[in-house]
């Protein structure tokens, strides 16, 4: 006698929700509920920004996602302090940069052809409770709007209680590309940060040009816009006061957001929670920002979505053929809790003037290009970024 599969709900197409339906298909029965459809999702507004560093693109590999091409790999990450420029750092693995509309689409698609079922419908805190009845479990991968569930927060992993930064983000077509490519990260000290990043999108390569700005900083200036034209016209101006070697590579004729709705303002508390609950004495798990909310200013937020879509899959194997329960739920914090807990600390750390032995470090990086490419690689491996920010000397 064939056993049935255990039936497993996936609220939301984002990262996590993406990864644990390409994991989870063939050993279990997955529906998955997303509020858009892909063609809206095509058609809609750009959601944040992604990088997905080595060990996110092995993990899609592990999981028989589709591949993308090969033309736009990030192979670096340049330093910049204020107007100096200090290094480019190599990565060890290449990264890559998909826009999320491109992305969430393509893979939700590819999903349904593979035989997975889609629910295009909203999920709200009254209904999520009828869904709990109907599987066995319900997995909220929800995103940064906040979680569907009471999920308790870690309040020594969460200390702040209002955004650290406002969020400019825009998809742009007309700049000239970094070399070797990379993403640019560029500090400016009691301002805020300029992220540079190559993108692929529908209309082909363009770069993303993300703002982060310190509340009512002199770099807070796009409050108030709202149209494509008028954040374009913004973003000029600002990149020739802020950020003239980027501003240098536009060609002011073609410079241009790939589409109207490719740019995005928004701004979000960081906080964490305990990824699991019982609800009607039903286990209930989140993964991803839902209950792993990060300042974006490292760029983990799909990185770290992906790991923990990981673990929650190794998890739920292991506890294939038991009950889903609080022993469960436990197991699935204690394989995740420490990595989390080192990506939020260095995240917190860089919302904050840096350290003067990570200044060190930076400045060492200058000279040194072993240690520029150690640095580089913060960005795939947080472990090492925890490290180099917790102690409290500076190590050549």
């Amino acid at each position: 006698m064939r056993l049935l599969k255990k039936r497993i709900c996936i609220i939301g197409s984002g990262v996590s929700g993406l990864h644990l339906a390409y994991s989870l298909r063939n050993d279990f029965d997955i529906t998955i509920i997303e509020r858009q459809s892909p063609a809206q999702i095509r058609r809609g507004r750009v959601m944040s920004t992604q990088v997905h560093f080595g060990p996110t693109r092995t993990r899609e590999k592990r999981f028989n996602m589709p591949k993308w091409g090969e033309q736009s790999l990030i192979e670096s990450i340049h330093i910049t302090i204020g107007n100096q420029k200090l290094f480019v750092g190599n990565l060890q693995e290449p990264a890559l940069s998909v826009d999320q509309r491109l992305y969430y689409s393509h893979f939700i698609k590819d999903l349904i052809e593979k035989g997975v079922s889609f629910r295009f419908e909203k999920v709200d805190k009254e209904s999520v409770e009828v869904l709990i009845d109907e599987f066995d479990l319900v997995i909220d991968c929800t995103g940064k709007n906040g979680s569907l569930l009471p999920f308790s927060i870690e309040k020594d992993l969460s200390p702040f209680k209002t955004p650290q930064r406002k969020c400019i983000i825009g998809y742009f077509t007309g700049i000239k590309a970094n070399t070797p490519l990379g993403v640019s990260v560029t500090v400016l000290p009691e301002l805020g940060e300029m992220f540079e990043i190559p993108v692929v999108t529908e209309y082909g390569p363009a770069t993303i040009m993300f703002i982060m700005a310190i509340p009512n900083s002199n770099l807070d200036v796009f409050k108030g816009i709202k149209s494509a034209e008028e954040f374009t016209l913004k973003m000029r101006s600002a990149a020739q006061q802020f950020f003239p070697e980027i501003y240098n590579r536009i060609d002011r004729k073609n410079f241009a957001l790939c589409d109207e709705n490719s740019f995005l303002q928004t701004a979000l508390t960081p906080i964490i929670r305990k990824p699991y609950l019982m609800v009607k004495n039903k286990l209930v798990v989140g993964c991803g920002d839902s209950v792993f909310l990060n300042d974006p200013i490292t760029g983990q937020g799909c990185n770290l979505s992906s790991y923990c879509a990981e673990q929650l899959y190794e998890t739920l194997i292991e506890y294939k053929n038991s009950k889903w329960d609080v022993e469960m739920g436990e197991s699935y914090w204690s394989r995740t809790k420490q990595y989390v807990k080192e990506v939020t600390e260095w995240t917190n750390a860089m919302t904050k003037p840096l350290p003067e032995h990570v200044v060190q470090l930076l400045l060492h990086g200058a000279q040194d290009q072993v240690k520029a490419n150690e640095i580089a690689e913060w960005f795939a491996n947080p472990t090492k970024a925890y490290e180099a920010f917790t102690s409290t000397k500076f190590i050549v």
